[in-house]
């Protein structure tokens, strides 16, 4: 492809990588909420991570809202830097010590870590409400 198409797509990259990133961590945040405070929190609890319940309520949250809200492009700075934590803890505490690969948590601690330095993107609800906002809206 040309240098000059593809410089063109490159404006879109973020809106690729959200919906990637976000569909999966909404899907994971769903399967959470189907678990319940109760069944994320002892899990947490049982991988040995200090006030499992809060932590958990904190990572459905993420996992939920923020993948929603990385979905639509709206704070996906913010949302992502909470992913990139969530990783770290999911690969560190839950994987690492298994044994296990964690190709799917290193693909979305990347793509998250690309979302901060990418943002919201063109086409977004979060570049939607900032143009309506330098309007005066």
């Amino acid at each position: 492809m040309p240098e000059r198409y593809a410089g063109r797509l490159t404006a879109y990259a973020a809106l690729f990588l959200r919906i990637g990133v976000g569909w999966v961590f909404l899907r994971h945040g769903i399967m959470k909420l189907g678990m319940g405070v109760g069944g994320v929190s002892g899990f947490f609890h049982g991988l040995g991570i200090p006030l499992p319940q809060e932590f958990a309520v904190v990572v459905m949250i993420v996992e939920t809202v923020g993948a929603a809200c990385v979905l639509a492009g709206v704070l996906t700075r913010f949302w992502a830097a909470c992913m990139i934590v969530d990783m770290i803890v999911a690969i560190t505490v839950a994987i690492l010590p298994t044994g296990r690969a964690f190709e799917l948590e290193g693909l979305l601690l990347a793509g998250a870590l690309a979302l901060v330095g990418l943002g919201d993107g063109p086409l977004s609800v979060g570049r939607l409400l900032t143009k309506g906002a330098r309007r005066g809206g």
